[in-house]
């Protein structure tokens, strides 16, 4: 195949697949006249990657899963780790979206939002700095 169709078939941006070769994620073959010739396997990479990253996974995780998947003597307890490791840092990331919406909640309740130049917002925002 080649990236297009690979691209096509992944779901991912042929931009995306030159960047995950550059890294190291894939390794397509090269035709004799350069071109990227991707296998079977590689679209199943591609596939493995792009769910991983939907799921927020850093490159680096996927790295690691993928080297997990093609290990066939691996613990499941070697990937639940890793994915219990990503779940908390979900959590986290939860817990501070809440906390940024609970302020940028207050701050726009305070605003009239009117003709008038004082604005709440704006001295929230100024008011977190510098004190």
């Amino acid at each position: 195949m080649n990236i297009k169709e690979v691209a096509d078939r992944a779901g991912l941006p042929a931009k995306t697949i030159r960047y995950y070769e550059e890294i190291g994620l894939i390794r397509p073959a090269r035709a004799e006249n350069g071109y990227r010739a991707f296998r079977e396997t590689d679209l199943h990479k591609l596939a493995f990657i792009g769910r991983a990253r939907g799921l927020g996974f850093t490159i680096e995780d996927c790295r690691a899963l993928l080297a997990l998947y093609e290990d066939q003597a691996r613990a499941s307890a070697d990937v639940k780790a890793l994915a219990e490791a990503h779940l908390t840092r979900i959590e986290a990331k939860l817990q501070e979206l809440q906390a940024m919406k609970r302020t940028l909640s207050g701050l726009v309740a305070a605003c009239a939002g009117d003709g008038r130049p004082d604005c709440p917002i704006l001295t929230g925002l100024s008011d977190s700095c510098c004190a």
